[in-house]
């Protein structure tokens, strides 16, 4: 008889684990694009020359009778980032449809952390606020976890962590991704021109319908992404919901042949090193230039509570969601932890989540138009997600080593196997 007891962080199966482990390969490629490019932004933006990041930020270009007259940081926030939110959607609906979450057992623990970890910091934003400024115009901006540079981190820490945690955090930020579009649509959308949005699901519509049909020809589908992303950014939700929306037409499953990879992969496969070497990093370039005005800057803008509740939330606040969701599940349900596995392995992920770059500075730039206000939410992201960062770098590396002595122990003895007992008796005489 199995054991009713579902362990959580349990290791895949094999294809799904060696699927992830290749896409872990790609987005740590990626996180390391995103940090550069943030530091480049981050530096010319405290430099004498800081007016020239402003201005090239600023330009203006596109269509004004589309009215895609865009500064080049809108365009890389409403159109770049709607690529890497395509790229998480077909992530998503393959993890669900054909991936080991297809299992609503196993695919409960990433969706109630990812929700845990949503409404933690968004309370403890809330909280550090009431106390001090009481703006609530960025609550979200802390609950996003940023995929490319947790994943980043996990890689250069990270050589003998079991999968299972590596499986745990890539689903919880593509679930995360999921509930930060979401909650752009619903709380970020100031004006909703419906005939717009209306307008969209004709090209969308399209798309899958070619793509249900296994056509993949780029000169058919990347039009019809284009008109749809320009309908759903003149409805006045956020463009990225169009690469959503989009996403989520491509079928996972191949319709006659089920062993055959199907087109969701493959686009994936295309698509992703655009999202992870240019889009992503691109937009970490216009977000990040923050300029401080030397160390008193820094230390005002850390003094303001709307930056404080975004630090709060992700040091804090992701950790005691994840961990409380975590802990939830495995007291009131037949969940538990893997034999392989302690709660300091679910700790370290858990902070790991309070990496919210990406994600976060694009909430940000839609809760706060104000410049002064923007720059200390901006502040207060990158100070929060460094600190996340090295936190969990210090757990993570602990329990790396614990794991490295582990294998080192099982290959020792796996030598010995092969050894008669009488030279092992001998060695222990000597």
């Amino acid at each position: 008889m199995t054991d009713p007891r579902r362990p959580l962080f349990a290791r895949g199966s094999f294809l799904e684990s060696s699927r992830v482990a290749e896409v872990l390969r790609a987005e740590s490629i990626g996180g390391a694009l995103v940090i550069a490019a943030a530091l480049v932004a981050f530096i010319w933006a405290n430099t004498p020359w800081a007016a020239t990041y402003d201005s090239f930020r600023d330009l203006r270009i596109g269509p004004h009778a589309l009215h895609l007259d865009l500064t080049l940081g809108a365009w890389a926030a409403d159109g770049l980032l709607a690529v890497f939110f395509f790229v998480a959607g077909l992530e998503l609906k393959r993890e669900f449809v054909a991936g080991d979450l297809r299992d609503p057992r196993r695919a409960a623990l990433p969706v109630a952390a990812a929700l845990g970890g949503m409404l933690a910091p968004a309370a403890c934003y809330v909280v550090v606020n009431l106390a001090g400024s009481g703006d609530m115009a960025g609550w979200a901006v802390p609950t996003a976890t940023d995929i490319a540079f947790a994943v980043a981190v996990l890689a250069v820490i990270s050589t003998h962590l079991p999968s299972g945690l590596r499986t745990f955090l890539l689903t919880l930020a593509v679930v995360d991704d999921l509930l930060a579009i979401t909650v752009i649509a619903l709380f970020y959308t100031d004006e909703l021109h419906a005939s717009y949005l209306l307008l969209a699901l004709v090209p969308i519509a399209a798309f899958g319908l070619l793509v249900q049909r296994r056509i993949s020809h780029p000169l058919l589908l990347l039009p019809l992404a284009a008109v749809a992303w320009a309908l759903v950014h003149a409805s006045g939700v956020h463009a990225t919901v169009a690469g959503v929306l989009l996403a989520f037409t491509v079928p996972v499953l191949h319709q006659h042949r089920p062993d055959e990879r199907g087109l969701a992969e493959h686009i994936e496969h295309l698509v992703r090193p655009f999202s992870a070497g240019i889009a992503v990093p691109v937009f970490a370039f216009f977000a990040a230039g923050v300029g401080l005005g030397g160390w008193s800057g820094l230390f005002d803008a850390l003094q303001d509570p709307v930056a404080l509740g975004v630090i709060a939330g992700l040091v804090l606040g992701k950790p005691i969601g994840v961990l409380a969701a975590t802990w939830l599940l495995h007291t009131f349900t037949h969940a538990d932890l893997d034999d392989e596995l302690a709660w300091a392995d679910v700790l370290g992920m858990a902070m790991l989540a309070g990496i919210g770059f990406t994600v976060s500075l694009l909430i940000g730039e839609l809760a706060y138009t104000d410049g002064a206000r923007a720059e200390r939410v901006k502040v207060g992201v990158i100070v929060g997600s460094l600190v996340a960062a090295l936190l969990a770098a210090v757990v993570l590396r602990a329990r790396n080593r614990v794991y490295r002595r582990l294998c080192e122990l099982e290959a020792q003895d796996s030598d010995h196997d092969g050894v008669p007992d009488v030279f092992l008796e001998d060695r222990g005489s000597e």
